[in-house]
């Protein structure tokens, strides 16, 4: 009997399996047993080819040589992985190899890596999937009694096949044809741009905002307070000046107020869904400061590493009836932190089965992220893995517990004309309220403010009962402009294709419909960040003037969210059978052609700023710089900084030191201003409100509060690349 080689996605995952399925011998690049051979990718062994490795001609970027539109794109095999590409082949061609296991990671991305390394190495031997949802030992054991036919995932492979080349043929394209209209480096991408639009639009919101004053009137009925509202008023509650405010505080204060409506509903407040990766990330960022990207990472490493979380790149918030023992079972094996929460989740021994977990029709490829059914060994997670774990821990369990229950009532009090509203809530059931959404959830509670309109107990009243009016308060404001996107509110634009949506059922019904998927997003966003376009101000996320400038460029057929949404939706059904590739393909194909067109012949004129960054940093007299007083070189400690627009050198010749000023904006730092690096230079390491700042062994870093290891650490030497 011949071999069945098993091919994982990276090394680490290849060595679990090989481990589990008793490959113990050492080959080259692979794991050897009886009857399987284990190896692995490391990610991405074979990609897409470059326009110039097709045809010399595309070597120097032309209008003439555009559109590139080839029917088939050939694969080419990455150099920095061509070793490990050159075993694999070998391998799988062997003449004792029988047969493959696909064991890439189970989704889109997974199925391309294996399909690429199978297309390239011109293999023709028949090949199975494995599909799992943990890297827990039982897991991998399970996956491979119910190993699948490779045939099962072919529209799969259609659909990554397909956003592969997408992304190659708009990416190419407009990139070289914007890059040429306005003589500078410009990146235009089929997900990136829609995204960056996104971004401008919040920006320009935000900018041509017109804050507008407006008042409020409170009353004070002794025992309760109420606030004034009017159907004539928008919003109900505010009036536009304070005169207005003024006359009617005038008007009823002294008088005997009315109860003319008097009711309490008993309300539930349902729990939390469980967790997909998208809604994972934007807990994250908001609770924990966490950016998409470190989000996927760290969970990627507790699946991986730690086998304590199931497969995280999922776009599902359901489980299938087949999860129900695993979920218990997982209850019962979790840290005994959790334990005194399990009861409420586990009611008489039994786990509530309801269809806002429990749904086979809403499960995608994997279910929702959950702890694995393992003992998790909290000590030897780092901080940020020991906080995802604990968030996903806690909503697994809240998900299962019971509806809070409260009664909600509704007063309002008519003192002549003039109608006070009061709302009260007084809670019945605490239900998944009873577990706190972090192990120490910060304190965010306000003071209350005079006119909340919410209170707690209210006085049993009725319709009929009298209050005099004690006094009266009028509160100034100005409405607020829309708050900057951060990590959290851009994914939920990107998942619902720009569209403002707080109804979970609506972003329900927008699945597949997103720019990007969960797997991609945070790569996404990193992505913009690289290129210039958009720059991270601790939580939030800003425009540039040059994403600016570039979204002004571009037609609305390739910034449109809604547009890159529909074109998700058509990859998703290419995966499902409902959609044919070829159809999907030729529709790139023209909106690659109509976008060099447009670039050519319609793009308005405008001039961008030069790519400071790719040039190399000049202290000549006369190129902008400034020299700063009373600074000393960190690294020769000879000259002074000289600074320009983009960054700050030594003036000292042969001296290489630079810090550009955005050099710690990746990592959730500021921007280096004249007066934070003096002040840097003078102390060598200076706390802030959001993180320490510090020099040291010839490097800047930038380590933000509640972190033990800094999230930038940067060279101060200027490297050639």
């Amino acid at each position: 009997m011949g071999k069945i080689v098993v091919l994982a996605e990276k090394p680490s995952v290849g060595r679990d399996i090989a481990r589990v399925i008793g490959c113990r011998t050492s080959g080259d690049g692979c794991m050897i047993g009886d009857r399987y051979i284990v190896t692995w990718a490391v990610g991405h062994l074979v990609a897409l080819a470059e326009p110039d490795e097709m045809d010399e001609k595309y070597k120097k970027w032309s209008f003439s040589t555009l559109p590139i539109l080839p029917e088939e794109i050939p694969l080419k095999v990455l150099s920095a992985t061509k070793t490990q590409f050159t075993k694999i082949k070998k391998l799988i061609n062997d003449k004792e190899t029988d047969s493959l296991i696909c064991a890439t990671d189970a989704g889109r991305e997974g199925e391309l890596i294996f399909r690429y390394i199978y297309e390239k190495a011109g293999c023709e031997k028949p090949f199975e999937r494995l599909w799992i949802s943990s890297m827990t030992d039982e897991a991998i054991r399970e996956g491979f009694c119910e190993i699948r036919p490779g045939k099962e995932y072919d529209g799969l492979y259609e659909s990554a096949r397909c956003r592969s080349r997408a992304d190659w043929l708009v990416g190419m394209n407009a990139s070289r044809a914007f890059t040429l209209k306005y003589n500078t480096l410009l990146s235009v991408g089929r997900v990136q741009t829609p995204t960056l639009a996104i971004l401008v639009k919040r920006r320009k919101e935000i900018e041509e905002f017109k804050p507008e004053g407006f008042c409020t009137v409170t009353a004070d009925f002794g025992d309760y307070r109420g606030t004034y509202f009017s159907e004539k008023l928008e919003p109900d509650t505010h009036m536009k000046t304070r005169e207005e405010a003024e006359k009617i505080a005038a008007d009823v204060k002294g008088k005997t107020g009315t109860v003319t409506q008097a009711e309490t509903l008993r309300k539930k407040e349902l729990p939390p869904q469980l967790y997909d990766l998208t809604s994972l990330q934007r807990d994250a960022n908001r609770m924990l400061g966490f950016t998409a990207d470190k989000t996927l990472k760290t969970a990627q490493s507790l699946y991986e590493t730690h086998k304590a979380l199931t497969y995280p790149r999922t776009d599902s918030r359901y489980l299938p009836p087949d999860m129900i023992p695993r979920v218990v079972q997982t209850m019962k094996l979790l840290p005994g932190s959790y334990q005194k929460y399990v009861p409420g989740a586990l009611p008489e021994g039994k786990l509530p089965v309801t269809r806002r977990t429990i749904d086979a029709s809403k499960v995608t490829d994997h279910h929702a992220i959950l702890p694995t059914a393992k003992k998790a060994d909290v000590s030897r997670f780092t901080a940020d893995e020991r906080n995802l774990y604990d968030l996903v821990a806690r909503r697994m369990l809240a998900a299962f517990h019971p509806a809070c229950e409260y009664d909600a009532t509704r007063i309002v009090t008519t003192v002549g004309e003039h109608t006070f509203r009061t709302n009260g809530r007084v809670t019945v059931v605490n239900g998944w309220h009873d577990v706190p959404a972090l192990e120490n959830p910060p304190r965010t509670r306000k003071t209350p403010k005079p006119d909340e309109e919410e209170e707690g107990q209210l006085p049993p009243l009725k319709e009929g009962d009298t209050r005099d009016v004690k006094g009266t308060a009028i509160r100034e404001d100005q409405t607020k402009a829309p708050a900057p996107h951060t990590d959290a509110s851009l994914l939920a634009a990107m998942e619902t294709a720009g569209k403002d949506l707080e109804d979970e059922e609506l972003v329900r019904l927008m699945k597949g419909s997103g720019i990007g998927t969960p797997a991609t997003r945070a790569a996404i966003i990193e992505r913009l960040i690289k290129v210039g376009y958009v720059a991270r101000r601790g939580k939030t996320l800003n425009a540039t003037d040059k994403g600016v400038m570039l979204i002004g460029v571009m037609p609305p057929e390739i910034s449109s969210p809604e547009t890159t949404g529909k074109w998700e939706l058509a990859l998703h059904e290419i995966t499902d059978g409902k959609q044919d590739p070829d159809r999907f393909m030729d529709g790139i194909r023209k909106m690659s052609a109509f976008l060099v067109d447009y670039a050519r012949d319609q793009a308005k004129p405008l001039a961008f700023p030069p790519d400071e960054r790719r040039k190399k940093y000049s202290t000549r007299k006369g190129s902008g710089n400034t020299v700063i007083e009373g600074t000393v070189c960190p690294v020769c400690g000879k000259g002074k900084l000289r600074e320009n627009s983009t960054a700050f050198a030594c003036t000292e010749s042969g001296c290489k030191c630079i810090l550009w000023k955005d050099i710690l904006n990746r990592g959730g730092g500021p921007v280096l201003t004249t007066k934070l690096i003096t002040l840097l230079l003078e102390k060598k390491e200076l706390k802030g409100s959001t993180g320490v700042i510090a020099i040291r062994d010839g490097k800047i870093e930038y380590t933000p509060n509640g972190q033990e290891k800094p999230s930038v650490s940067r060279s101060m030497i200027y490297e050639k690349k």
